[in-house]
């Protein structure tokens, strides 16, 4: 797979990402300032142009409130996810 050089784009599921992949911005910050990745082998797992790691990186903390509702919609997603799951789980059976 060729390394790709990118922008961030908004138009997938609602919320940031590299511009023609399916890697998140969040997804990017996290591995790096979250993981403790370095960027370049951030870059490197996901074959991208290490360009496009700094780009997701800067659109992340040049636009704090939206990443905020990002994270903040994720959450609800999962929280509804679990409760569904929860309800719904067959008796006897119990989580790890």
């Amino acid at each position: 797979m060729a390394i790709q050089t990118s922008g961030v784009a908004e138009t997938l599921l609602d919320e940031p990402h590299v511009e023609g992949r399916r890697i998140s911005v969040l997804q990017l910050r996290d591995r790096v300032e979250e993981i403790g990745d370095t960027p370049p082998a951030t870059a490197a797992d996901y074959d991208l142009d290490l360009a496009a790691v700094y780009q997701a990186l800067a659109y992340h903390h040049t636009h704090p409130e939206k990443m905020a509702a990002v994270r903040e919609a994720r959450q609800t997603q999962t929280d509804a996810r679990r409760e569904e799951i929860d309800a719904n789980r067959p008796d006897g059976v119990t989580p790890p």
